[in-house]
């Protein structure tokens, strides 16, 4: 593996600038030796960070200011700025301007990240109310970036060390969630899933369990009959074209049991009934991940924090997951792809190289 891969170029988006995303991104890259892992960019503006720099006083983070992202210093956190205006930061406080510079942040990032001149981008938390404008019509991340890379589906797949949960639908209210359920896009969550699985995070033949959506997972149709219509016949499909699929499962359960441990990921129906045992038995060090995209992207498995913004207590431990998962996954898919390159391709050079033309007749 080269050493660019080994230590690939990541991107940091500020986040909502009311909110910890700068206080955590001080926090993660304060610790000189990422510098061992990674070169970090982080897209804000140096009084942005300074700001929260001051209350973050027993952190030592230096950085050095870029105008130019392609020419990052590898020996230090760069900090391009994406604005140069003076701005008015409120700690706490949900306003137009803590989304406006979230968006003028996430925007630059993900324009180096089109344009390959980052490998990958950690994305700290934007508030989903505030960010909206006719730039940035969503409901969050990770329909933005489907939109953005002009893909035809995603899963919000959040990952740690112990547990890794895949969402069929996400910020959608509970009373639309029925709607949402269909077995084409359960066929499509799983196949991303796996396919991620495999490349991503380096698993040969990655078991997937699939949650119900109803209590019991229905009770053989007593509760609801989505698992008999749609949730079951969605994973019969996916076992015949060979993924290793099983289910549906109680959601109850099946985390109560322990069962997760049996799989490599778990597909839930919806945001809470996967986001609230993730969150649990995760212990702080989430990763929220989008599968399928064709970059790298994370973010903490948190928001914005609004409650402790610019008290300096905000705990970094997902956020630096989030950079290590990043650069880790960048790493898979490069290995990945060495070892599954077309094998005639790679030794053809050789090999044709040392074959005797049988036309050629030696006198």
């Amino acid at each position: 593996m080269s050493t660019e891969l080994q230590k690939p170029v990541i991107g940091f988006s500020c986040g909502d600038l009311n909110g910890i995303g700068l206080e955590i991104i001080i926090k993660a890259l304060g610790d000189s030796r990422i510098l061992d892992f990674c070169t970090p960019i982080v897209f804000a503006n140096n009084k942005s960070i300074n700001f929260y720099r001051k209350i973050l006083p027993d952190i030592n983070f230096t950085f050095t200011i870029i105008k130019d992202v392609t020419k990052p210093n590898i020996k230090q956190v760069n900090v391009f700025s994406c604005w140069e205006e003076d701005v008015t930061i409120t700690p706490g406080q949900l306003n137009e301007t803590g989304g406006k510079y979230a968006f003028i942040s996430l925007k630059a990032a993900v324009d180096a990240l089109q344009n390959k001149h980052i490998h990958g981008l950690v994305t700290a938390p934007i508030h989903k109310k505030n960010i909206q404008s006719d730039e940035f019509n969503y409901s969050g991340h990770t329909p933005y970036f489907k939109d953005v890379f002009k893909v035809d589906d995603v899963v919000m797949l959040l990952a740690a060390s112990n547990i890794r949960v895949g969402l069929l639908t996400e910020h959608v209210p509970v009373t639309e969630l029925a709607s949402h359920i269909t077995s084409a896009a359960i066929l499509s969550k799983l196949r991303i899933m796996n396919n991620s699985l495999i490349k991503d995070f380096g698993i040969d033949k990655p078991k997937i369990a699939v949650l119900g959506l109803n209590p019991h997972a229905g009770d053989e149709g007593l509760i609801g009959k989505e698992e008999q219509t749609i949730i079951k016949p969605a994973i019969k499909e996916a076992k015949n074209n060979s993924l290793l699929v099983f289910g549906p499962y109680s959601a109850d359960a099946f985390f109560a049991r322990g069962e997760h441990e049996k799989f490599d990921a778990v597909l839930a129906m919806y945001h809470d009934q996967g986001l609230i045992p993730f969150k649990s038995l995760a212990i702080g060090e989430g990763v929220n991940y989008t599968a399928g995209l064709p970059v790298v992207r994370t973010s903490p498995d948190h928001g914005t924090a609004f409650d402790i913004a610019g008290k300096g207590v905000a705990d970094a431990s997902s956020f630096v997951s989030a950079t290590f998962e990043c650069i880790e996954i960048i790493n898979r898919r490069a290995f990945y792809e060495e070892n599954h390159k077309n094998p005639l391709r790679r030794i053809s050079a050789r090999v044709f190289a040392n074959v005797v033309d049988e036309r050629i007749i030696e006198e």
